[in-house]
């Protein structure tokens, strides 16, 4: 080790006793101020320290050499290399190798082999082919004696690294300390102009977009690239489902996430309005390792801030996954921060352009979809709207009718509906007239007619809507005909469908679901007939309400059971998450349900239900006289399975695999098991949704789930004990969890009585 004497330039230069002669002496202090004075003139750091080093190689007579500045705020010493027309930058941890040991001691060293001092890394060698003899290694020093940085050459020409060579070393460093300390605030504060700038024209730029999807995707794009992350996602509040949403993908392949906006990382910093930063994520409780699982990413460190409105209301969160090279930093959180402030005003204005560009989309959609004709004129009597409908009953198209005067489009023939008009431009109230009669061309139709005014939000007058409800024949027919089928059913027999096809059926998909009342008879008894009848008629308005709002279709009432369909007659792209979704509220609204009957004294109604998607034979199954709109097959029947299994499995929702396969949001699922039903031999997974309970019905519920699934792999692999484990780990969540003991007894009789290796899992059903 060398005890390094430099207090000072001259001094290092080559004091009493430092074995040099007096031209020496005089020839080193010359090299000293020729560098000093060729540093100073030099306008970028790189150009500093490729001088320093080059002049420190020759005085040394060294091979190669490099000088390393710390960077304080990632721990690291860095360098740079000229690689062609780029840069290359070169950083190690400040505690690494001989230069590591050397800036955290403050002394020079002179090692004569390398490859014997056990701090030296030889992979390097291997990586650039140079191989390292020896090493003269001396710390840079500024003017108050802090260490910025190391000096480090390699393999003395001829002989060996001397003290004189360290004096040398650490003379040319303490004497340009001063600038390279200069050059680096020059650098950062360079570079933090250029950021900011950037920083400005990003935010201004992104703050002029106003299609939502585009801008959630530059947001996320660029939160990725500044944060040096590997994923980030913005997510924005959907008031009307207590959601949060993003987009993820471009274009075609864009997809809209949604997620209960309390849930996971992301809704506790939503609820809650403060940063969360994770470097450890697998060992924070909030986390929910499913989507890892699910996307197959990994999931190391995560950033979450709130984006905050100028009313300081959060409206979102902004979410970065994995910082490159460790946790996410102080200032990624700063940065992240004064980001999602900045951006805040532009996602309103874009979720309020979306909405409103909904609005008129809905709007215009729904003018167009209405089976009554709808035609707007202005103040001046002008058509400004005019849809499908209204133009199929005045016989002409909608765009020969817009730009009309309302005299022109009703013509002589109909000058009573002129007058109308013009009754309610001066009284300002709607007049209606039913059955009257329009007479367009040589055709006359048969229509309820309003005439209504227009008015704007503080009150003027805009012009005037003429409604016309088409009352003819084929009208009155299907009138009376939905009044004892299914309405669409009807639709299809009007539209000149093939009846017979409709008589006799089509195979299709669909989520059928079935439901139950637990312990019905029992009720009955205590109710008698006209009390069952009563409580029957209000369950039932209840659960049909949860099916309707799905858009799923009632098939029929079976005693105390109902049967519904979602994806007929008209498909959806969600009908298995539109039935999941009413199966929940069905049991939300029944608890509600119970907590008026219990403050009345009534007797509290359980139920269970199945969900289960498959091919079904579905269409008006009867006779001429009686026909009614029905489903049958083995998708039916498994529904039914499934919905009498719930009380074997203490269960309320049971979806089987074919159900969650298709699933396109996130729900709290857990697989209970997997059992050929009677009658069946090929096995079917079935799954348990637990998204209808709160903390009261079901603490801890996420811990339990965790738990649980993993016991029934364990299970399945015939690792009982293990499986018991988890299974008592999920009753320490909640200890009314029957599900779990009814597995641990399981457990218990699979041990005494092993199965087999060639075992699958699967469970028999013996009963309905």
């Amino acid at each position: 080790m060398y005890d390094s004497p430099a207090k000072s330039p001259m001094k290092a230069a080559g004091g009493k006793n430092d074995g040099m002669s007096q031209s020496e002496h005089l020839r080193h202090l010359q090299m000293l101020l020729d560098v000093s004075r060729q540093v100073a003139a030099l306008d970028t750091l790189d150009a500093v320290l490729d001088t320093l080093i080059t002049v420190a190689v020759k005085e040394t007579r060294a091979e190669r050499g490099t000088l390393f500045l710390h960077d304080s705020s990632t721990g690291e010493l860095y360098s740079r290399v000229a690689q062609g027309i780029r840069t290359h930058e070169i950083r190690i941890l400040d505690n690494a190798g001989i230069a590591g040991a050397v800036f955290h001691s403050g002394e020079g060293e002179i090692v004569h082999k390398a490859y014997e001092d056990e701090r030296f890394n030889a992979d390097v060698d291997k990586e650039t082919g140079f191989v390292t003899q020896s090493i003269l290694c001396a710390p840079v020093k500024n003017a108050k004696g802090d260490i910025i940085g190391v000096a480090q050459v390699l393999n003395k020409a001829e002989g060996e690294f001397s003290d004189l060579d360290m004096a040398v070393l650490e003379g040319m460093t303490t004497q340009c300390a001063i600038t390279l300390q200069s050059m680096q605030l020059v650098e950062r504060m360079e570079s933090t102009r250029k950021r900011e700038i950037e920083f400005l024209n990003v935010v201004s730029d992104m703050t002029s977009e106003l299609e939502l999807t585009r801008l959630l995707q530059r947001v996320m794009s660029e939160a990725t690239r500044m944060l040096d992350a590997e994923r980030s996602t913005l997510f924005i509040n959907d008031e009307k489902t207590n959601e949060l949403f993003s987009h993820v993908g471009e274009g075609l392949d864009s997809v809209e996430i949604r997620l209960p906006n309390h849930l996971g990382i992301a809704g506790a910093v939503f609820v809650s309005g403060d940063t969360v930063n994770i470097p450890y994520a697998y060992a924070d409780l909030r986390f929910n390792p499913g989507f890892d699982k699910q996307t197959g990413f990994f999931t190391r460190s995560i950033l979450c801030v709130p984006v905050v409105n100028k009313a300081g209301k959060v409206i979102g969160v902004t979410q970065a996954l994995n910082k490159r090279g460790g946790p996410f930093s102080d200032e990624d959180e700063s940065r992240l921060k004064a980001f999602t402030a900045q951006i805040a005003i532009g996602l309103e204005n874009a979720k309020l352009f979306g909405d409103i560009q909904a609005m008129k989309n809905y709007n215009e959609s729904m003018l167009q979809s209405m089976s009554n004709g709808v035609v707007t004129f202005d103040e001046d009597r002008e058509a400004k709207t005019c849809n499908a409908a209204g133009a199929r009953i005045m016989r002409t198209l909608a765009k020969d009718v817009i730009g009309q005067k309302a005299a022109d489009v009703f013509g002589e023939a109909n000058a009573w509906l002129l007058e109308k008009i013009e009754r309610v431009e001066e009284s300002r109230e709607g007049d209606t007239s039913v059955d009257a009669e329009l007479a367009f061309g040589d055709e006359k139709v048969s229509a309820n007619v309003n005439v209504l005014p227009l008015t704007s939000g503080d009150g003027k007058p805009l012009g005037t809507l003429i409604m016309m409800e088409d009352i003819s024949n084929e009208k009155r027919v299907k009138s009376t005909l939905s009044r004892y089928m299914d309405p669409g059913l009807a639709d299809q027999m009007l539209a000149g469908g093939n009846q017979e096809e409709i008589l006799g059926g089509k195979d299709t998909v669909a989520t059928v679901l079935f439901s139950d009342v637990r312990g019905f008879t029992t009720i009955t008894e205590s109710l008698g007939a006209q009390g069952t009848v009563a409580l029957l008629n209000d369950y039932f308005e209840l659960m049909v309400d949860c099916i309707s709002e799905q858009g799923g279709m009632l098939d029929k009432f079976i005693g105390d059971a109902i049967m519904a369909a979602f994806g007929i007659p008209v498909p959806h792209e969600d009908d298995e998450d539109r039935g999941l979704r009413a199966g929940i509220n069905m049991i939300s609204r029944l608890w509600e349900w119970n907590v008026e009957r219990k403050k009345r004294g009534d007797m509290e109604v359980d139920m269970g239900l199945g969900l289960n998607t498959g091919s079904i034979v579905a269409g008006n199954i009867g006779s001429k006289k009686r026909m009614d709109y029905t489903m049958i097959g083995d998708g039916v029947n498994l529904a039914a399975r499934l919905e009498s299994a719930c009380k074997q499995y203490n269960a309320r929702i049971l979806l089987s695999e074919y159900t969650v396969a298709k699933l396109k949001g996130v729900y709290r699922l857990r697989d209970i098991d997997k059992v050929v039903v009677k009658g069946k031999t090929q096995p079917v997974g079935v799954f348990e949704c637990l998204d209808y309970h709160n903390d009261q019905s079901f603490p801890n519920l996420m811990d339990a789930l965790g738990n649980f699934n993993e016991g029934v792999k364990r299970y399945r692999h015939q690792e009982w004990d293990k499986a018991v484990s988890y299974f008592e780990e999920a009753l320490k969540a909640n200890d009314s969890d029957k599900l779990a003991n009814t597995y641990i007894e399981r457990c218990a009789l699979m041990k005494e009585n092993p199965p087999g290796d060639d075992w699958d899992g699967v469970w028999i059903m013996t009963s309905k």
